[in-house]
C-alpha cells in the first residue's frame, strides 16, 4: 500500500473545503480539531500480525506527514501524494526514480536555476543526459526524444520571466514516448491550475513557496498516481529526504488557507501589475494577466487566475536594480517568494547566478530584472513603497 494514498475522495467539495478538511479523521467527540505534532521518530511495531504498516519517520508514514500528502493529492485531484524536505528533494527523487544511467530527459530550458544545474551538472554524473527546447516551439519536443527518453520536464509559469507555455504539445511527446511527464508547478498552485487534470503525471511543487505561505518552512511535494509516489517514496528512504513532522504540521496549517490567499495575491498582483505600466524608470512589466503578455491568451485558456509574481526591468540596468532594492521599506529585499509579505529578489543575485550574464539574456532575464513575490499587504502601501524605490533608483 502506498504510504501517502488518499483514503476518501470526495471530487464534489471544492478546493476551500479540501484545503481545510482532506486528510483529516472523521470528527470524534473529545479528539481535537487540529492534529498534534507527533515527534516520535519510530512507532509500536512486532510484526506483520500486528494489523498495521511498518511506521517510521524516514519513510515518510508519520502521522502528520501522511496528513499532509493526502491534504495535497486531494487539492491535485491525484490518486497520491507525498511530502518531502526541500522543493529540490522533490524533483530530484522525482527525476531519479524514473531515469537510470544511459537514460535521457527532454526538458523546457526556461527552468529554476537550480533545477537546471541538477540537469546540466549532477545527473550526467550518473550517466543521465538531458537536451533542453524552447518550450514555445510546439514541434521541439517530439524532436527532441530518443529511444531513452524517460522524462519531459516543463515549469508553469516560468521562474522568473511568468512564460505560460501550452502543455499539449509536452504532454503529446511524452505520451509518444511512452514518458513522464513532470511540471514544476510551484508559481500556479493548484488552485490556478491542477495540472494532473491537463496530463502531468508527476505534479512538483517548492511547497516552502505558496503552500507553506508564511516564508518559515522548507518543503516539497509531487502529487501524482500511486505507483509513481510509491516509486518517489522509495527513493527518498534511500536520500533520506523526508519531511520533518513539524514541518509537515505547519505546511497542513499553511495550506488551510492556500485557496483565500491565492484570491488575493492573484488580484494585487494583478493591480500591481496594472500600475507598474505607468511608472517612469520601469521599460518591462511582465505579468500575464497583461493583455501585452507574450502567453496572455494561453494563460487566460489555462490558468484560473495569473498568480501573485511580478517582473519588472529597471531601465538604469543592474545599478538601478540594487538601487532599487535596497531603498524599499515595506517590501523585503529577500530570496524565496509565496509568503504572504512581499519579497523581492534580482534573479542575477539569487536562483540564476550560476548562469553567464549572455545566458540570462537568452531567457528573457537582462540586468535591471526584478522579481516581485506580491504578498498580502493592502496595494496602495505597496504602491508608495514601490514608487519612492523606483524615484531612488534613477
Amino acid at each position: 500500500m502506498t504510504i501517502t494514498r488518499q483514503e476518501k475522495v470526495n471530487t464534489a467539495r471544492g478546493a476551500a473545503t479540501e484545503a481545510v478538511h482532506a486528510g483529516h479523521p472523521d470528527a470524534r467527540p473529545g479528539q481535537p480539531v487540529v492534529a498534534p505534532i507527533v515527534r516520535s521518530s519510530t512507532f509500536h511495531w512486532a510484526g506483520p500480525d500486528d494489523g498495521t504498516d511498518l511506521l517510521y519517520s524516514r519513510y515518510g508514514n508519520n502521522p502528520n506527514q501522511l496528513s499532509v500528502a493526502a491534504k495535497i493529492a486531494a487539492l491535485e485531484g491525484t490518486e497520491a501524494a507525498l511530502a518531502l524536505a526541500s522543493g529540490m528533494a522533490a524533483i530530484s527523487m522525482t527525476l531519479l526514480s524514473a531515469t537510470g544511467a544511459g537514460d535521457h530527459i527532454v526538458a523546457s530550458r526556461h527552468l529554476y536555476g537550480a533545477t537546471h544545474a541538477l540537469l546540466s551538472g549532477e545527473l550526467p554524473r550518473r550517466g543521465i543526459v538531458t537536451t533542453f527546447v524552447d518550450p514555445g516551439d510546439p514541434d521541439a519536443w517530439g524532436a527532441a526524444l530518443t529511444p531513452r527518453t524517460r522524462v519531459v520536464l516543463i515549469e508553469l509559469p516560468t521562474n522568473p520571466t511568468l512564460r505560460v507555455f501550452d502543455i499539449g504539445p509536452a504532454r503529446d511527446a511524452a505520451s509518444s514516448a511512452g514518458a513522464l511527464l513532470a511540471a514544476d508547478m510551484t508559481f500556479a498552485t493548484p488552485i490556478n491550475i491542477r495540472a494532473a487534470d491537463h496530463g502531468v503525471d508527476a505534479v512538483i511543487h517548492s511547497a516552502t513557496k505558496y503552500l507553506g505561505g508564511h516564508s518559515d518552512l522548507i518543503a516539497g511535494a509531487v502529487a501524482g498516481s500511486a505507483a509513481l509516489i510509491d516509486r518517489v517514496a522509495k527513493m527518498m528512504k534511500l536520500y533520506g529526504g523526508s519531511i520533518d513532522p513539524q514541518a509537515a504540521w505547519l505546511l497542513e496549517r499553511g495550506i488551510r488557507t492556500l485557496p483565500a490567499r491565492m484570491d488575493r495575491h492573484n488580484r494585487t498582483a494583478q493591480a500591481l501589475a496594472e500600475w507598474f505600466t505607468g511608472v517612469d524608470g520601469v521599460s518591462e512589466v511582465v505579468h500575464p494577466g497583461l493583455p501585452d503578455h507574450p502567453d496572455h491568451e494561453c494563460a487566460a485558456r489555462m490558468l484560473r487566475g495569473f498568480g501573485g509574481m511580478v517582473s519588472i526591468v529597471l531601465e538604469g540596468g543592474a545599478g538601478a536594480a540594487d538601487r532599487f532594492c535596497s531603498n524599499l521599506t515595506l517590501a523585503a529585499a529577500a530570496p524565496s517568494l509565496g509568503g504572504v509579505e512581499t519579497l523581492v529578489s534580482q534573479p542575477r543575485h539569487t536562483s540564476h547566478a550560476d548562469l553567464s550574464r549572455a545566458a540570462r539574456e537568452d531567457l528573457g532575464i537582462p540586468d535591471g530584472f526584478v522579481r516581485i513575490s506580491v504578498g498580502l499587504e493592502d496595494l496602495e502601501d505597496l504602491k508608495a513603497d514601490f514608487a519612492a524605490a523606483v524615484a531612488s533608483a534613477v
